[in-house]
């Protein structure tokens, strides 16, 4: 491996709130988080992916962040950005990256589709982490993997 190695990790967005308490972020705004959010750090990149599931691509540096930084990274940004869209009496989400690395053959040969040896992210704006997180069966999904494999990261309403 290559010290310059680089880690591919596709973001798909999972909106489990009404748009009567908390708005929806358009295709458009939701990739520009991560864009405008990343881009402070060196050889990052973002773009979006034109994929009926994958909405963003981020391109990082193996020797300078782990998936799981990079996962915490994208939490951070997520949450200042509805943190600065909220409103003094706005319920808040719930914010789960729910990573996992693709160990089965991509379901397709386009170049915007997930590919073996790649994270698979589940940006995930809930009402309620604990009960999504339940009826997902997140626990029992990934009680056999490790770190390696997957990883959650939660930023929770206060």
């Amino acid at each position: 491996m290559s010290e310059f190695e680089t880690v591919r990790m596709l973001l798909s967005h999972n909106f489990d709130i009404s748009n009567d308490i908390f708005p929806e972020l358009s295709l458009q705004d939701f990739t520009q988080v991560f864009v405008e959010g990343l881009s402070q750090y060196d050889r990052v990149k973002c773009r979006h992916l034109n994929h009926p599931h994958w909405m963003v691509e981020i391109l990082f540096p193996k020797n300078s962040f782990s998936p799981a930084q990079m996962g915490e990274m994208c939490a951070d940004d997520l949450l200042s950005k509805r943190m600065s869209q909220r409103n003094k009496n706005d319920s808040f989400p719930d914010i789960l990256i729910l990573a996992g690395l693709k160990n089965t053959p991509p379901l397709s040969d386009s170049p915007d589709t997930l590919q073996t040896g790649e994270w698979g992210v589940d940006v995930v704006e809930t009402a309620s982490a604990e009960k999504f997180l339940t009826e997902l069966g997140w626990e029992e999904k990934t009680a056999e993997k490790t770190i390696d494999q997957v990883f959650k990261v939660e930023r929770l309403k206060h």
